[in-house]
């Protein structure tokens, strides 16, 4: 058997499918279980009871992370004038108005984490909305990714420091990254109560039942790890 078949079912073994996890509990074991060659990804997936197709269940924003993401994040900004000479200034990897978006445009490859832009340049922006939205990457007020020129550096900044932009998917999914396998556990577990508390406040108005159904923990390589649904979501209710 090959090796990768082998870690696979030993780390599959650590998870108990009859039960849910407390989130402690649950770090825990993903961090356990994360035994790739590389510092995997602590990703958090919530099932919604939301419905996408309506304009009054949709939920998407952004959360800065208490411990950051462990990684560098490439952020891009649509800006021109003073707010582009700012941009640059604070740290942004690649800065531009109308050059960024043809060259967007024309299909260069979006090697960027975060893509904010310059309040007035978004109705050029627009234009990318169907090449930028299924990526993730489509600046919005919503997401704190709109912003007025004097409030771009404080953005970059932030990006870089670990905001978190989440947003429901086409399958009513909210998929977002808490950290690396490396972090110490109650890192980990303050990213995900900060994040948690952040969606349990963007209940959209539309909302019927319930918000979130189910909740699961995993990394890169290893095997989802439930939780139990109302200790979690209790988490992100104290959250300040």
């Amino acid at each position: 058997m090959p090796a990768d078949s082998k870690r696979m079912r030993a780390v599959n073994a650590l998870v108990d499918r009859t039960r849910v996890y407390e989130p402690a509990e649950a770090i825990a074991l993903v961090k356990q279980a994360a035994t790739a060659k590389f510092d995997e990804t602590v990703e958090l997936h919530l099932r919604t009871g939301l419905d996408g197709r309506h304009a009054d269940q949709q939920i998407r924003g952004s959360v800065l992370m208490p411990h950051g993401l462990g990684r560098a994040m490439r952020v891009a900004v649509f800006a021109e004038g003073e707010a582009a000479t700012a941009a640059v200034r604070a740290g942004a990897d690649e800065v531009g108005g109308d050059d960024l978006i043809a060259k967007i445009a024309g299909g260069a490859p979006l090697n960027y984490d975060v893509i904010l832009a310059q309040r007035d340049l978004m109705v050029k922006v627009g234009r990318l909305g169907r090449i930028l939205g299924p990526k993730g990457l489509m600046p919005n007020p919503r997401a704190n990714t709109v912003l007025e020129a004097p409030d771009l550096p404080r953005a970059i900044a932030e990006a870089k420091a670990g905001r978190v932009e989440f947003r429901l998917d086409r399958t009513n999914l909210v998929h977002c990254p808490i950290g690396k396998a490396s972090f110490p556990p109650e890192h980990l577990l303050e990213n995900m109560t900060r994040l948690l508390g952040a969606i349990v406040q963007s209940k959209p108005s539309g909302a019927k039942g319930e918000y979130i159904r189910a909740v699961t923990l995993t990394s890169t390589m290893g095997p989802g790890v439930p939780l139990a649904v109302a200790p979690t979501l209790a988490l992100g209710a104290q959250s300040d």
